[in-house]
């Protein structure tokens, strides 16, 4: 649930308090006011507030004094104001951490802007709780599935074949099948799009000595390595079509032998695969054999990108903020400005680029408060899924509740009690609402101020 932001106005004069709470409450705030320095001090032992409207001039004396009470570079946003503006008190303005400095009488538009502003930068409410498993983070229904599929999978010999995009975590997932499997030998990962093609077959079956030019010992190949536990072949399609042949015969026979060798070595080794490309593309291509595929793919599974999971996003980049917290000893937390930012970005790079998204502004942070920076020309609305919604600028509240809530049924298999619960709303409140909604008539075309006819569409199409 969205937290209200709260308001501190320090100012002695009534009319422009009376005024300013009225446009502060008409924006979502809760408004609290002092009329002294005094007062302030008192209302600060009671309350955390996240911006702080105060006047320079008040009757026990300077409003700057009140800063050192407040929490600045943290929590709390100031915007300073006076209607005897000198040139003290604004040098002494320019080296603090406030939002503004405003000179009365202050413009209606101008304090909206403040205050949307001074609100954006203030620390965003906290995600749900969320606890990596074997590495393998995020609380939505994909990730929930997938974990399942890892724990149903892991005790079995089955061959397991994992596509998702660059930076999802596919290494993560084959670790945990590892993890959770019980195999007594290593994990052993191998990305076979980084070594070249004429020495692929060395890396995996191992040679002996004086096999070729520069064998100047014997190899151990990565099968070996493996023995007794599993083997992950990353990015399987980048492997030459020619050397699959001879993957697939060592699958098959569950022996492989040295180049050099006469011995044939049995294995006892689990394969997990992946590539970050659709399986089909790469058979019609002619970069993976089919019949390889279909050994390797015992068990299919699939990692969503992060964009079709966008519940997951802020859980995320949380737990990767506690853990460069807890590295070096800070308190850093990200404004809703920037949780917005992070919610509206498409992800290209999925959680790897999360991770050096919230590393970089972790790094240049000037203090507790971090707004990441994000690509401009992948910002925008996305386009909508099973697990997110798109509405148009200008669409009526009413509408974007409505149709939030019957996508979040939806999502959730219709368990009303589960919707109501990440809605942040009691499950009579829900069911208080479809019963309004079912008792309303049809949409029928209306005028608007400016006159014109409008309907409105019913848009709740299907969309991790």
């Amino acid at each position: 649930m969205t937290q209200v932001p709260v308001l501190l106005i320090v100012d002695d004069d009534v009319g422009f308090v009376r005024a300013a709470a009225e446009i502060a409450r008409a924006l979502g705030f809760e408004v609290v006011i002092a009329g002294s320095l005094a007062q302030a001090r008192l209302r600060l032992r009671e309350h955390a507030f996240d911006v702080a409207l105060v006047d320079l001039s008040l009757p026990d004396g300077s409003g700057l004094e009140l800063l050192e009470h407040l929490d600045l570079g943290g929590r709390t946003q100031v915007i300073l104001i006076t209607g005897h503006p000198t040139v003290e008190s604004a040098l002494k303005a320019m080296h603090l951490p406030i939002v503004d400095y405003v000179v009365k009488p202050m413009q209606v538009a101008t304090f909206r802007q403040l205050l949307q502003t001074a609100s954006s930068r203030q620390p965003a409410s906290d995600p749900p709780p969320c606890e990596p498993w074997h590495g393998i983070a995020g609380p939505s229904p994909a990730m929930d599935a997938l974990r399942r599929q890892v724990r149903r999978v892991a005790p079995t010999d089955a061959s397991v074949f994992i596509e998702g995009e660059s930076g999802v975590g596919k290494e993560l997932v084959a670790a945990a099948i590892h993890a959770e499997s019980a195999r007594p030998g290593s994990f052993v990962a191998f990305n076979c799009g980084a070594v070249p093609a004429d020495l692929l077959t060395s890396q995996l079956f191992g040679h002996e000595r004086g096999s070729f030019t520069g064998a100047a010992a014997r190899h151990v190949g990565l099968f070996e390595q493996a023995q007794g536990g599993t083997l992950f072949l990353d990015e399987i399609g980048e492997m030459p079509v020619h050397l699959q042949v001879h993957l697939l015969r060592a699958l098959e026979t569950r022996h492989v032998r040295r180049v050099g060798g006469n011995e044939d070595i049995a294995l006892d080794v689990r394969i997990v695969s992946a590539t970050n490309r659709p399986h089909g593309d790469a058979i019609a291509a002619g970069r993976l054999r089919e019949d390889l595929y279909y050994r390797l793919a015992e068990f299919p599974m699939t990692v969503p990108p992060l964009r079709e999971r966008p519940m997951d996003i802020l859980p995320i980049a949380q737990l990767l903020l506690e853990r460069l917290n807890r590295r070096c000893g800070t308190r850093r937390v990200l404004t809703r400005e920037g949780a917005d930012r992070l919610q509206r970005y498409r992800w290209p790079g999925n959680v790897r680029e999360l991770k050096n998204i919230i590393q970089r502004a972790y790094i240049l942070a000037d203090g507790d408060l971090i707004t990441p920076g994000l690509p401009v020309e992948d910002m925008g609305p996305s386009a909508e899924t099973a697990s997110s919604i798109t509405f148009v600028v200008g669409t009526p509240l009413h509408e974007i509740e409505r149709r939030m809530l019957f996508k979040t049924l939806a999502y959730f298999d219709n368990n009303k009690a589960k919707a109501a619960q990440v809605l942040g709303i009691a499950t009579k409140t829900l069911y208080n609402r479809l019963n309004s909604y079912q008792a309303e008539p049809a949409a029928t075309p209306s005028l608007d101020d400016s006159g014109e006819a409008g309907a409105m569409e019913d848009t709740d199409g299907e969309c991790a």
